[in-house]
């Protein structure tokens, strides 16, 4: 058995608030390459005017801002880094975050999607309050959402706003006038707000945060980025119960222990997500009230 990275006062913690921020998830090494891939993709961004490139299911991998330009680049959302990246796919089989994740649901993991988001200087992006565990039901919930900081994540540059203990709390619906809004509604929002904290940290550090967590974030406000990698992954005796919103070709991979052959269930009630027609949700959040 390979040792612990995680404290048991960080275990005891997260199971406690639905979320921790842990430093050194991955080298020097690591965090440098990722953003200097991240970057060249930027750069790359500049020469389009419109979202491209192509994930598996054929919808738009490179996802970007309202007002994007070349002089302001608003590269947001590229879906699925580990299939165009060697770099992305070995952080997220191999970071330390992934031992992380092991500490805290068991040694059986698999992968279930990836993502990087990013807010760029000059750009509005906003998230609404929401749980991702309504985009993504399983059949239980030992699903945790890894966001790896690749910048200094700071009050001014819209830090992730989490609910403490909410993941303890109902799953709120996302539905709306008969649209899947990708948010709770504006009364929930009105009343867990105030009560929202920021994850702040350095590069090379990561927010572990349970699929029932409701939380959101601000726009980023400073002249700097703000980039995550997020990587997904969930106890290996979950199984999917809709359509997975954002599949790969890595989704399900085992990427620690063994094949059990086993299904957990726990017990809950939602309704089904609704799969976007782009890659991103942020589409959805502007398209609706939240």
């Amino acid at each position: 058995m390979s040792p612990s990275m995680l404290s048991n006062e960080q275990v005891d913690a997260f199971w406690r608030d639905g979320v921790i921020v842990a430093e050194d998830a991955v080298t020097p090494e690591q965090l440098a390459a990722l953003r200097a891939v991240f970057d060249g993709w930027v750069d790359e961004s500049r020469a389009h005017a419109e979202d491209y490139g192509e994930t598996v299911d054929g919808r738009a991998r490179f996802d970007l801002q309202p007002g994007h330009s070349p002089e302001t680049p608003g590269l947001r959302r590229v879906q699925s880094p580990e299939e165009v990246s060697e770099v992305y796919a070995g952080v997220m089989r191999q970071a330390a975050t992934v031992d992380m994740v092991a500490d805290l649901i068991g040694p059986n993991l698999r992968f279930h999607h990836g993502k990087v988001n990013s807010k760029l200087p000059g750009t509005a992006t906003q998230v609404k309050f929401h749980q991702d565990f309504p985009f993504q039901p399983m059949s239980n919930d030992d699903i945790i959402t890894c966001l790896l900081f690749l910048d200094d994540v700071t009050l001014e540059n819209g830090p992730l706003e989490v609910v403490l203990g909410s993941h303890r709390g109902p799953l709120y619906s996302h539905w709306h006038g008969g649209r899947f809004t990708g948010a709770v509604a504006e009364e929930v929002t009105a009343q867990v707000a105030p009560k929202a904290v920021p994850c702040k940290g350095k590069a090379g550090s990561v927010c572990l945060m349970h699929s029932s967590l409701l939380h959101g974030s601000a726009p980023n406000l400073s002249d700097g980025p703000r980039t995550l990698y997020i990587t997904t992954y969930y106890a290996e005796d979950a199984v999917e119960l809709s359509p997975n919103a954002l599949p790969s070709t890595l989704t399900h991979e085992l990427v620690r222990g063994e094949v059990t052959g086993r299904i957990r269930c726990s017990s809950y009630e939602m309704l089904l997500p609704e799969i976007p027609e782009g890659t991103s949700f942020f589409a959805q959040q502007e398209a609706t009230g939240g």
